[in-house]
């Protein structure tokens, strides 16, 4: 689903939480820590929770997830999202995973969307792509992900919810897209910043997506020394559409929750209706 589906208009609040990770390199340990997390997650109250950036697999190898991709629509990661959603009855988003994209030295870095009946409800391939030069730190994204190329929202019992991953945070103008039309109760953004990076701009940036587009940021990321030596910034979020931090987990494993609340959002835009106020 596109984001030209009108918004619904919610009116009651909807609890949301976001999982930390310090994904290894095994698949299978780390689908089964995700899925304890989701688990600690639903306890908690949370009707929909979101998984980080890489949450199945951070290799040795850039390469290495290349290995693991899946085809679309089937494959042990899909099956293991669409089976958590179903099993917890909640609605659920997978952070990333690597699908198929037709050439066979890369992937699509997909995030989807399922149900509490563990039905697909929305697809998104990372459109931005990472790269980073300094020093010896060096990161460039497009030699195994192919681009995507559609902004996606769904829409859940809180309303529009605009789908993004880690590097789109730094370009505005995919969340205006996404709030065209009616606006975006809930921007989702599962990431992987490094340190470097993280430590700069994060809470910057996700503060000013919340601010600009008077929405809730939920923001799930890897946070930690990994086994593959990667150290990853962490501070998993909420943040409220006027910018403040409501839950925040600085490193390690574990989950930050909250609520969106649809009285906070009209309370927001009708004081200060920047939202109507645009003109280009």
């Amino acid at each position: 689903m596109t984001a030209s589906a009108a918004p619904s208009a919610p009116s009651t609040p909807f609890r949301v939480a976001a999982v930390q990770t310090v994904t290894g390199t095994s698949l299978d340990a780390n689908l089964a820590r995700a899925d304890a997390l989701i688990a600690e997650a639903v306890r908690g109250g949370a009707e929909l929770v979101l998984l980080p950036e890489y949450f199945c697999m951070m290799g040795r190898q850039e390469t290495d997830k290349v290995a693991i991709r899946e085809q679309d629509g089937d494959g042990p990661v899909q099956r293991f999202l669409a089976d958590a959603a179903r099993r917890h009855r909640v609605w659920l988003v997978g952070g990333t995973l690597p699908l198929h994209c037709g050439d066979e030295g890369r992937v699509y870095n997909t995030s989807l969307a399922f149900d509490p009946r563990g039905e697909r409800v929305a697809r998104y391939d990372k459109i931005h792509l990472f790269g980073f030069t300094r020093g010896t730190e060096s990161y460039d994204e497009s030699r195994t992900i192919l681009a995507g190329t559609e902004p996606v929202a769904f829409e859940a019992p809180c309303g529009r919810v605009a789908m993004s991953v880690c590097y789109d945070l730094r370009f505005p103008e995919l969340y205006r897209h996404l709030a065209a039309g009616g606006g975006t109760s809930l921007i989702l953004m599962p990431a992987a910043f490094t340190y470097t990076t993280g430590q700069a701009h994060w809470e910057i940036l996700l503060r000013a997506r919340a601010i600009e587009n008077q929405c809730y940021v939920l923001a799930a990321a890897q946070g930690g020394k990994h086994e593959n030596g990667r150290r990853t910034w962490g501070h998993t979020m909420l943040v409220d559409p006027w910018g403040e931090v409501l839950g925040v987990l600085p490193e390690g494993e574990g989950v930050v929750a909250g609520v969106i609340d649809p009285a906070r959002l009209a309370e927001v835009r009708q004081n200060l209706p920047a939202l109507r106020h645009r003109v280009l």
